[in-house]
């Protein structure tokens, strides 16, 4: 069976910097592509990065964490990892790991992921 556990989420001060791990297992994720989300109070789920399995090709989707925010992938770990700098209050929330498959030459999208982590909080204080 797929499982998806989140780890490092915490308490951090604005400017500063945490990474979050997600050690995937169950099965081979070769055609699997990885991503980050994130719900904040009072707010919908938001992709915030993504990444395929097999190739690393990724992308940041959302505008508020682009050069702030890098997903990265460890094959032999089976580990994908979310480094977040440079936090700001509103990147509070619940962060979730999540996978779907995808084929496609395209980026890693934003939807339609069926496998999902617990999540790891993240508290920003000012």
């Amino acid at each position: 069976q797929v499982q998806l556990v989140e780890s490092g989420g915490g308490l951090v001060q604005a400017g500063g910097s945490l990474r979050l791990s997600c050690a995937a297992s169950g099965r081979s994720f070769s055609g699997y592509v990885m991503g980050w989300f994130r719900r904040a109070p009072g707010k919908e789920r938001e992709f915030v990065a993504g990444i395929k399995w097999r190739s690393g090709e990724s992308t940041v989707d959302a505008d508020s964490v682009k050069g702030r925010f890098t997903i990265s992938r460890d094959n032999a770990k089976n580990t994908v990892y979310l480094q977040m700098n440079s936090l700001k209050p509103e990147d509070t929330a619940v962060y979730y790991c999540a996978a779907r498959t995808y084929y496609g030459l395209g980026p890693p999208p934003r939807y339609e992921y069926n496998y999902w982590g617990q999540g790891t909080q993240v508290t920003v204080s000012s």
